[in-house]
């Protein structure tokens, strides 16, 4: 408690303050979120109590860059404690003198203070703990935003099960291998829809640009088909659909994960708005847009600022977009053809559940693409992905990678068609997507077993998977069902009622 006696309250409002006269300054900038964008709520308190966690997760996915914010932000969370603390004083203090200042006469002759009078020292005491006090107030939200700033920069932890380092761990095959022992450079899926027309890279070349392709004829069909089958598979399992946009304000593809560059500092996305634009769109309180890189992230944020009831969990969408990757070209021999593209349609599958169901989940959806490539005939060997490919948002990632002929000289063949992530709630924090749990009593019944705490809301799970990668996954038919010797493509079984009867994709007669 702190006491008010005539003039020692000059000396006490002077040692209330003196953390409110230092300088808080960080190397990391503040953010400054959009009006509009949804307000975050991290779990800084868990950063504070597993700084070296969050510290050794930042070295183990290359995020080294951040991986001093923890120990920052145990600082700077230590300085706000003790600024509140002198803030409440400082309360204390205020009421203090209101409560002087209600019995105490003031004189009349204001603004011309007399300072010999209790009331004038009063009155002058009162507007210097106001003054001081708005000081303070002004720091501790200075010390928020930088907190809020270095816990947003930071990875999600790492699964148990995720290796540590760069090498993936083989945890299976899908399909047995019919043409592994093909090494013929034709077996190329850029030669072959040349040969075929149903691919078109130059007149893409013309209109758009290295990275872009006409798909035509039966190529054209086999996208459609392959979308469907997706989408059938994936509603079979429960799954509902929905046709996200294509375009995404960038800071909902933030919240996600996502980042306009990546640790590299490789251009990841495109982005709208004009450079020179971007101060006079921030004046005018209009976001940034983004041409989104996936479906993920619009299905995240389509239950942004959304109360989720516990009982409709674990809630499934998917569906198909047009997909945006602004660094298509820049990883060398295996970017040509369709293997790595600006643009492309993908079907996505995401989810919101329970912490306590998000491993179901992960499998369910792992089912799903197991699947769609079975039926397909592709040879396929699934991956538990490293530490160092998890990016922001994951923390366990499962990819499909799928045998390329064509691709035997890089990566032994194979190649990724499709992944799943478990992103607990990193992203739902970010984006203030909650899960009411109803009473205590539901709750037990929704989730059997022992609990250590239940609350009456949390934050849910969020978990993505690819259902199906069209041009790739078009690549792949095109080089593993190519019969050489009478010059065909074989359709997948699973395909032929939406390619119209066609059983066969064959040169056309000139």
């Amino acid at each position: 408690m702190v006491s008010w006696n005539g003039p020692s309250c000059h000396r006490s409002l002077a040692k209330v303050t003196g953390i409110a006269r230092r300088s808080f300054q960080s190397t990391v900038p503040v953010w400054k979120r959009p009006s509009i964008a949804p307000k975050p709520a991290l779990n800084t308190r868990h950063i504070r109590e597993n700084p070296d966690r969050y510290k050794q997760t930042c070295i183990d996915r290359n995020y080294r860059d951040q991986q001093d914010n923890p120990q920052e932000i145990v600082q700077l969370s230590k300085d706000l404690n003790h600024l509140q603390r002198n803030a409440r004083d400082l309360r204390q203090l205020r009421n203090i003198v209101r409560t002087k200042l209600a019995s105490t006469p003031i004189p009349d002759d204001v603004p011309g203070i007399d300072t010999d009078t209790q009331g004038s020292r009063l009155l002058a005491e009162a507007r210097q703990l106001k003054e001081e006090y708005s000081k303070v107030e002004v720091q501790e939200d200075d010390l928020r935003e930088r907190i809020e700033a270095l816990a947003i920069d930071l990875p999600n932890l790492t699964s148990t099960e995720t290796p540590i380092g760069q090498e993936p761990r083989v945890l299976g095959y899908i399909n047995d291998s019919s043409n592994a022992g093909l090494p013929s450079p034709a077996r190329n899926h850029t030669y072959i829809g040349r040969q075929f027309d149903i691919l078109d890279f130059e007149a893409a070349g013309t209109t758009s640009g290295w990275g872009w392709y006409f798909l035509k004829n039966e190529g054209a069909l086999l996208e459609q088909a392959l979308v469907q089958y997706a989408l059938s598979v994936a509603m079979k399992h429960g799954f509902s659909m929905a046709t996200p946009p294509s375009m995404v304000y960038s800071h909902i593809a933030g919240a996600c994960g996502f980042q306009p560059r990546d640790q590299g500092g490789e251009q990841q996305s495109y982005i709208i708005a004009q450079e020179q634009r971007r101060a006079s769109l921030e004046q005018e309180g209009k976001p940034e847009m983004a041409m989104a890189g996936t479906a993920e992230i619009l299905f995240a944020g389509m239950k942004a600022n959304t109360t989720l009831e516990a009982r409709n969990l674990p809630l499934k969408v998917v569906g198909a977009s047009r997909c945006y990757r602004a660094e298509a070209g820049a990883r060398g021999l295996d970017t040509k053809g369709l293997y790595r593209v600006h643009e492309f349609t993908k079907v996505e599958m995401f989810a919101w559940t329970l912490k306590d169901e998000e491993q179901a989940v992960f499998d369910a959806m792992l089912v799903v693409q197991k699947e769609i490539l079975s039926g397909l005939g592709l040879h396929c060997r699934i991956l538990e992905m490293p530490s160092t490919d998890l990016g922001a948002s994951a923390v366990r990632k499962i990819d499909i990678e799928a045998f390329f002929p064509s691709r035997q000289l890089k990566n032994e063949g194979w190649g990724e068609v499709t992944s799943a992530s478990i992103c607990t709630d990193y992203q739902t924090r970010r984006l203030n997507t909650r899960v009411k749990l109803g009473t205590a009593q539901a709750q037990k019944e929704m989730m059997p077993g022992p609990k250590a705490t239940i609350q009456s809301s949390d934050f849910p799970s969020t978990i993505n998977g690819t259902a199906m990668a069209i041009p790739r996954v078009i690549a792949a038919l095109l080089e593993n069902g190519w019969n050489e010797k009478d010059d065909y493509v074989q359709v997948p079984e699973v395909l032929q009622y939406w390619m119209h009867g066609k059983i066969q994709i064959k040169k056309k007669s000139t």
